[in-house]
């Protein structure tokens, strides 16, 4: 077990989290319950979850020195040693053709969406990640092509408010991790190059207004006329206090605790963020099923 803890790690299964944003069509669009829809969401979602993996491995490889120099990421596989380059390309390639197998099997219109997202992030592990807003952007994009993976396989027309509150919610919480970086290049630790271009000041700022704008986005999506008649409630403004916690006590931990390094980790551990999201996705429950 031992031997096999740090090719595990390599995947980063924790980061499949992220890949939750592939049941958004199903969800919203009332049809969790479906058996046909909700296997092939799995599905992608299984086949997103091997591509991202084989991608991470690609970053680990590339942020090596970098990650060695790191207080937190030194200890990464690759970084410290215990996974070698070889056997790491291996497992990547192998995760890579499954993960691109199994989602052209299933459906050509998610295969080319994988192969889009895995070209991306080529592209941001190699050259876009040093260059300062584009690499949050790309980030955000990420979690855009998750849900059209959702609605790829199952059919369900995305709505714009659907891609509007992933897109700034994701670009949010990459701005957080961006602001989590400065910090520790302040306290003259060695940090990644990507934090060239932002300063505390920006990245305060930057997180602030996109704070503001999911809110204020969020309550706009509750009370608008066509979501009030396609769920057939108008008492969806109330879910809306939900959200306003979980941004605040976000920004409660990134400002006041200093902990926005990782926004995967955050969640498995903050128990507030825990119950947050649980009431809201219970309350969202019982207004649309």
């Amino acid at each position: 077990m031992q031997r096999i803890k740090p090719y595990i790690i390599l995947l980063r299964p924790h980061q499949y989290l992220k890949n939750l944003f592939v049941f958004a069509p199903l969800f919203f669009g009332g049809k969790m319950l479906q058996g046909d829809p909700l296997l092939a969401t799995m599905l992608a979602f299984a086949a997103f979850s091997l591509a991202a993996s084989s991608v991470y491995i690609l970053n680990d490889y590339k942020d090596t020195e970098e990650d060695r120099a790191h207080p937190v990421k030194k200890f990464r596989p690759l970084a410290s040693g215990e996974v070698s380059v070889e056997a790491a390309f291996i497992l990547m390639v192998v995760l890579l053709l499954a993960g691109m197998g199994l989602a052209f099997l299933q459906n050509i219109n998610l295969f080319a969406i994988i192969c889009g997202y895995v070209l991306l992030n080529v592209l941001y592990s190699l050259r876009l990640k040093h260059l300062s807003l584009v690499d949050v952007f790309i980030i955000a994009l990420g979690f855009v092509l998750r849900i059209y993976a959702g609605a790829a396989v199952t059919g369900i027309p995305l709505s714009v408010w659907i891609v509007l509150m992933t897109f700034l919610l994701a670009l949010f919480l990459a701005l957080a991790k961006r602001r989590d970086d400065i910090l520790l290049a302040g306290q003259r630790r060695s940090v990644r190059k990507n934090i060239d271009g932002y300063t505390i000041e920006l990245a305060n700022s930057a997180m602030t207004i996109m704070a503001s704008v999911i809110m204020v986005s969020y309550i706009m999506y509750t009370v608008s006329a066509d979501v009030i008649s396609k769920f057939h409630t108008d008492y969806l403004y109330t879910t809306a206090i939900f959200v306003l916690f979980g941004i605040l006590r976000y920004l409660q931990i990134t400002f006041v605790e200093h902990k926005s390094g990782s926004p995967t980790m955050i969640l498995l551990k903050d128990r507030l963020l825990q119950y947050t999201l649980v009431a809201w996705i219970f309350s969202f429950v019982i207004m649309i099923y």
